[in-house]
Formats: C-alpha cells, sequence, structure tokens
C-alpha cells in the first residue's frame, strides 16, 4: 500500500486482523513442546514470589490491590481487543479478582486453569467465526463504522454480538487490503498501457482469501505449538511485572536465547527487532549488516509479512518475536522480503539478501566536522559495552579515551558525545568514563533495598578533554547514558542537548538462576529471574527513575508532545531524592549558550516543522472511529496523504557540512570497504541531521566563551588507558 491512515491508532490492529493475540505470544514463550507438570507450575510460583519479595529492592505488597492489578492486566493481555471471551465469561472471572493474592499464597492455580481453558475453548470457536464471515463478499458501499479503541469498548454481550465486533474487524481488515490492491492496479495500469487491470471483485474476493490464510496459519500455530507450559509462562510474567517494569521470568529456552545474544555474530538480514503494543517494530539497525546497506528500512518501520524468497509472504501479525525473528534470519546468500509499514504510513516490499552480520557497530566511533572555520569531534556511543569475564577487552570507557586523543591530534575545539539511542550498559565503565571529562569525584550514588547508601568515584585526576563538551540524548538513553548526563549536567562540564527528557531508567537489575534456590531438583532446569536489586541517583541526590535527565536545551522530534519512557509505566517505582555528594562544579553555567541555541530553534524552519508534525500525530493519536465505506475510507487516506506530503521536507533536510573518517580509519579503508561503506553511511546520516547541526552551533558558542567560562579542570594529558577497571 503505497499510502495509509498515519493517523489511525494503532493501525496495525485495523491492517491485522489477528493481532487479538499477539500480547499473548510474547517473546518470552519457549518454542519447544514441554511435558506439562502442574507441580512445577506451582513450584515455580511459589519460588517466584519468595525471590521477589526478598529480593527485590522494593517488594509489592501481595495483597487485594495487588490481585486487582494482576487480574486487570492477565485478562486484558490475553484478549487485548476483546474478540474472544463474552461478558459472561468476564462475570464468571471476577470472582477472582481480589482472591488472586491468597490463590499465590496456597499456590493455587484454579484462576489461570479456568481463564486458560475458556480462552482456549474461545480461540477454537472463533475459527468457525471468521471462516463463515469470509466465506462472503462485504458490501463496501454500506454507510457504517468501527471503532477500535478497544480499552474502552465493553465485551460483548454474547456470541451473536461477538460475531458481529469480528464482521467489523475483518470487513476493516479486508477494506485496508482492497485499496491496497486498487492503488496496485492503478499504477500498473499506468506504467503499461497493455496491462487490463482485475475487476473490483476479484480484487476484493482476493483480499478476503488473504485474510483467511493467514488467519488459517496463525490459529494452527495455536493448536500445534502452544501448550500450558507456555500460556503458563504469560501468567508467571503478569505477576511478576506488577513488581516493576524491569523484572522478569525468562523459562530455560530464553535464558539460553539471550546468553547466546552475546555472541556478536548471527546470519541475517541485520536488524534489531521489538514488540511495540501489538507490532513487530524495527528498533535499530546495525551497520554494515544487509538492511542497513540496503538504505531501504529505518528504525520505527512495522513488519507485516516475512516472504521466503519467492514463497508467498506470511502475515506475521499476532506472531510471537521470537518466531519473526526465526523467520527472517536464514543462511547466508538467501533472500528475505518484507512487507514493511513504513515510519510515514506508506506500505513497501523490501528485498534482502541474508548475510553475516557482526556487532561491531555497538563500538564507539568518532568522526571531525568544520563549522565556521573551526574543527569539532563527534563520538557516538551506542551503549557502555565491558566484557565482564575479560577486561583486556575493549570497554566504552578506553575506546571513548582513545577516540578523544585521536580527535586532539586532528586539532578539533569542542566535542559532541552522541547518547541518542544509548539504552545503557556496564555502571563502572559510566563512572570511568565520566572521569575522562572532570576531575576525580564523584559520579552516581547507588542505594540497595535496605537503604545503604555508597558513592561511586572517579579516582583518576587526569581529564582526557578539557575543552567545549556537547551531549546529545533522545526519549531512548537509558540507564548508563542517564548517569553520564546527569554528572555532567551537575558538574556544569557540559550543555545536555535533546528530547524533553530520557527514557527515566534508574534501577538496576540482577539475574538470578532460580535453580540454586531446589537442593534435589527432579524438575528440571526452572529458569531465571531478572529482578530490580538496586536504584541509582544524581550527585545531586535526585533520581533518574520515571524523570530521566531534563535537556539543558530541547530540541523539538516527533514525541514531543508525548511523554514517553519509564513514567509511562503504572507500576514503574517511584522518583525520590536522597541526599547529594559532596561535589563542585566546574563552570558559572551555560545560560546565555542555552538562550542563544533557543532564538536559533524558534527560527528554523525545520524545527518549526518537525515540531507541527509532532502536534499532528498527537492531535490524532486518540482518533478511533473509522468508515467502513470504500469512498469514505479512501478519502481520508487521500487526507493523510495530503499531509505526510507537506511533512517530506523534515526527511529532505540536508545541514551542508562534511564529516570526516580520522587518518587512522583512512588507512584501513583500502582493505576494508566494509568498514569505509559504514563510515560513508554515518556520515551522509549525520548530514541529513538537524539536530547535529544544531549541536555545532552549540559547540561554537561555547568555543567562543570557553574562555571566559574559566572552567576550573585538571590540566593532565594521560590518557586513562591502564586503570583497572
Amino acid at each position: 500500500m503505497k499510502r495509509i491512515v498515519e493517523y489511525m491508532k494503532r493501525n496495525y490492529k485495523i491492517i491485522l486482523l489477528v493481532t487479538a493475540l499477539s500480547a499473548v505470544l510474547w517473546s518470552f514463550i519457549p518454542s519447544n513442546k514441554i511435558v506439562e507438570d502442574p507441580e512445577k507450575d506451582k513450584l515455580l510460583l511459589e519460588l517466584l514470589t519468595y525471590v521477589l519479595e526478598r529480593g527485590h529492592y522494593s517488594p509489592a505488597e501481595i495483597n487485594d490491590e495487588f490481585s486487582k492489578e494482576v487480574y486487570k492486566k492477565y485478562i486484558n493481555g490475553i484478549d487485548p481487543t476483546k474478540r474472544f471471551f463474552i461478558q459472561p465469561d468476564v462475570d464468571e472471572f471476577l470472582k477472582y479478582e481480589e482472591k488472586i493474592d491468597d490463590l499465590i499464597r496456597n499456590k493455587d492455580l484454579s484462576f489461570f486453569e479456568l481463564t486458560n481453558s475458556r480462552l482456549l475453548q474461545r480461540i477454537n470457536e472463533s475459527r468457525a467465526i471468521y471462516e463463515s464471515i469470509l466465506s462472503k463478499p462485504f458490501d463496501f458501499s454500506k454507510e457504517e463504522t468501527i471503532n477500535v479503541d478497544y480499552e474502552k469498548i465493553p465485551y460483548a454481550k454474547n456470541k451473536k454480538e461477538l460475531k458481529e465486533r469480528w464482521r467489523k474487524q475483518l470487513k476493516l481488515s479486508v477494506l485496508s487490503k482492497v485499496t491496497d490492491k486498487l492503488e496496485l492496479e492503478e499504477t500498473k495500469a499506468k506504467d503499461d498501457s497493455t496491462y487490463t487491470k482485475k475487476s473490483f471483485d476479484k480484487i476484493e474476493k482476493e483480499a478476503r482469501e488473504s485474510s483467511e490464510k493467514s488467519l488459517n496459519e496463525y490459529f494452527d500455530f495455536i493448536e500445534k505449538e502452544l501448550d500450558r507450559n507456555d500460556w503458563f509462562s504469560i501468567f508467571l510474567n503478569t505477576i511478576v511485572e506488577r513488581f516493576d517494569p524491569h523484572s522478569f521470568y525468562f523459562s530455560p529456552d530464553d535464558k539460553d536465547k539471550f546468553d547466546i545474544s552475546m555472541s556478536g555474530k548471527f546470519e541475517g538480514i541485520g536488524a534489531r527487532l521489538q514488540k511495540k503494543n501489538d507490532a513487530v517494530e524495527i528498533s535499530e539497525l546495525i551497520s554494515g549488516g544487509p538492511a542497513w546497506r540496503g538504505k531501504k528500512l529505518e528504525a520505527g518501520d512495522i513488519i507485516l509479512k516475512v516472504g521466503q524468497g519467492d514463497e508467498e509472504p506470511i502475515d506475521i501479525a499476532g506472531m510471537r518475536l521470537d518466531d519473526v525473528v526465526k523467520k527472517i534470519k536464514g543462511p547466508k546468500g538467501t533472500e528475505v522480503r518484507l512487507t514493511i509499514k513504513k515510519v510515514n504510513g506508506t506500505i513497501e516490499v523490501i528485498s534482502i539478501i541474508r548475510d553475516e552480520v557482526e556487532t561491531e557497530e555497538t563500538f564507539a566511533k568518532s568522526s571531525t566536522v568544520e563549522k565556521d572555520g573551526k574543527k569539532f569531534g563527534i563520538i557516538y556511543l551506542p551503549k557502555f559495552y565491558i566484557t565482564f569475564d575479560n577486561k583486556d577487552e575493549r570497554d566504552a570507557y578506553k575506546d571513548v579515551a582513545l577516540e578523544i586523543e585521536r580527535l586532539k591530534e586532528e586539532g578539533i575545539e569542542g566535542l559532541i558525545i552522541d547518547l541518542r539511542g544509548n539504552g545503557g550498559g556496564s555502571l563502572q565503565t559510566v563512572v570511568d568514563m565520566t572521569g575522562l571529562f572532570i576531575e576525580k569525584g564523584p559520579v552516581v550514588q547507588i542505594r540497595t533495598s535496605g537503604g545503604k547508601q555508597e558513592v561511586l568515584s572517579d579516582k583518576d585526576p587526569a581529564v582526557q578533554w578539557e575543552g567545549p563538551l556537547v551531549v546529545m540524548v533522545d526519549n531512548y538513553s537509558a540507564s548508563a547514558s542517564e548517569i553520564f548526563a546527569a554528572a555532567i549536567q551537575d558538574y556544569k562540564r557540559g550543555v545536555v542537548i535533546g528530547s524533553k527528557h530520557t527514557y527515566g531508567k534508574g534501577t538496576v537489575q540482577n539475574v538470578i538462576d532460580l535453580n540454586q534456590f531446589i537442593r534435589g531438583n527432579s524438575y528440571g532446569d526452572l529458569g531465571a529471574l531478572k529482578t530490580t536489586v538496586q536504584k541509582f541517583y544524581r550527585i545531586n541526590g535526585g533520581s533518574t527513575q520515571r524523570e530521566g535527565v531534563l535537556s539543558d536545551i530541547v530540541l523539538p522530534d516527533r514525541f514531543s508532545y508525548l511523554d514517553m519512557g519509564e513514567r509511562d509505566e503504572d507500576n514503574a517505582l517511584p522518583w525520590d531524592k536522597i541526599s547529594p555528594a559532596k561535589y563542585e562544579v566546574v563552570s558559572n553555567g551555560f545560560n546565555e549558550i542555552i538562550a542563544k541555541s533557543k532564538v536559533r530553534i524558534d527560527s528554523n524552519k525545520q524545527f518549526k516543522l518537525i515540531k507541527e508534525n509532532a502536534k499532528w500525530i498527537f492531535d490524532r493519536k486518540d482518533d478511533n472511529d473509522f468508515s467502513l465505506n470504500l469512498k469514505e475510507f479512501e478519502a481520508e487516506l487521500d487526507s493523510a496523504d495530503a499531509q505526510i506530503e507537506k511533512f517530506k521536507p523534515i526527511s529532505e533536510y540536508r545541514n551542508g557540512m562534511t564529516f570526516n573518517s580520522l587518518p587512522y580509519e583512512v588507512a584501513i579503508f583500502s582493505k576494508d570497504s566494509i568498514l569505509k561503506e559504514k563510515r560513508v553511511r554515518w556520515h551522509e546520516e549525520m548530514e541529513k541531521d538537524v539536530y547535529v547541526d544544531e549541536a555545532l552551533n552549540i559547540l561554537t558558542d561555547l568555543n567562543a566563551s570557553f574562555v571566559k567560562n574559566q572552567m576550573v579542570l585538571n590540566k593532565g594529558k594521560k590518557l586513562k588507558l591502564s586503570r583497572v577497571d
């Protein structure tokens, strides 16, 4: 589909019918059949609550209120679009709403048994419903609408009403496919005057057949691959995640997959995926990988279908993340075709030849750029990496120190540390890295569940970079990157710019092997529990939890009107503060610099357009009513097209600057064409980046006033690579 209504809330729920079950297929569901054992389930329930109550930083009280929250999340999670349960089912379930806490204590699985058996019964009945509906043509001339705000719509009163809900959802799904096919036919006819367009009836029939095929495949998957253990894992994690969003139960298979993911090499397309509500989204492209080289996929794209070579693509709606990954990964040299909903709302089919992918681009990289006659440096750091079992391996601290030294040799007069999208990493690494920019002193404070506080400090007085500094962050900068940004801000060492606030994850997790608690275990591997054990705090005493780090200079982005991050989680640990550590600021602040930047931002046409686009997205986030009439639906598409065209200049922006690799990399390019391509691609991205443009403007202002600021920094030039981590 070349166009689509971008403002449709959860549009993928409309296009892909079977997302009703997507919440069921979380990525922790094991893929192999396991012998069912209710006694093992009871043991896991007891063991998880035991460890959580004693090991969690702030254990939730398992009471009636806890029971209500688990009940609500579990029922909504297994039937999020309310197309399986009917009101009599929910009335029967409701007697357990305040009793789940008691059931947990008594290792009583009756609530799970009842809801799971009823869900499977309703799922089985649904096959006959959709087969009956899709056996007849839809009348798209009829005036009717559908509301897709599933959280607010009530459950169907009876099976008759439930069937009507299915009918409308199926009709909207088929309508979306019909508009895709109609536009495709128009394109073919325009490109080839001899082409005979398909009739509307044929197009409508093909759309219904496509929907039924996808549903059949999905329901077959449920019947053949999922068993009691899979569904019970969902129930367990509903309980575990009520303690906080970062606590999670790993089945044995999932723990193995987590360990394997650390190997650093695989064969596939080089894209990281994540569940976003009921869809699978491209969260990141690995530089150098096939998807990255193809330049067609981008972060934020939604995967709709996966096809192997010339085979018919499979609709992956509702499919668990692990299974989507398995379909996309494959041997080097083979083809995979992805049907993608682009960030701008259009639909494309993208062909990618799989190859070996290395995660080298998780490492720090740097570049130089000239602006207004001055040379500046940029270091991009995607995570605070470290090899825990081998301290001789590279880590973020040592790599950044080395890149700074190389940039200094190039004569830079200012430095940008780009932490956008940096989800965190090693705590000790971020402490050491902060020490590259300050004299010795506190960097972060840690508090355990017992209230014990500890200050982690940089103890090396040497300062690797003492010049002007800008730190770039966004909504996805989390954990360790927030520690770094907060320390730089608290010391008034540099200017933090980006989204309104960073993610807001101010907690530390440990992974606990559950098998250690059971002697003579006859149940096999019990898996592991990731649980929150500490909170960290800024040196000024404030927590980054929920609040994140507020940027000194806020740059408009597509999420400007939305509050994203930890604060969106209703069970996230609260913000609080402790006493500040003893530290001294190193400058008088940057009020004049900040004021100048705000003037530029307010007058910048690109930022104005980005802000307008963000407002447009925000205004339409609650649009839930859609026409099932073809002409009206197409009119909505045309209206969206006009807006998409209006915001097209956002993606066409160029800042007119040239970014250059450092000499040591240039010398490697003749032998390593892939590295050269990676750097060329990165430089191209920065040439389109209005945020980097403003960061360089800020550096220019900082450079001009740097002497006046009279930064009190140690003048040591020592390269801090010898310190033991």
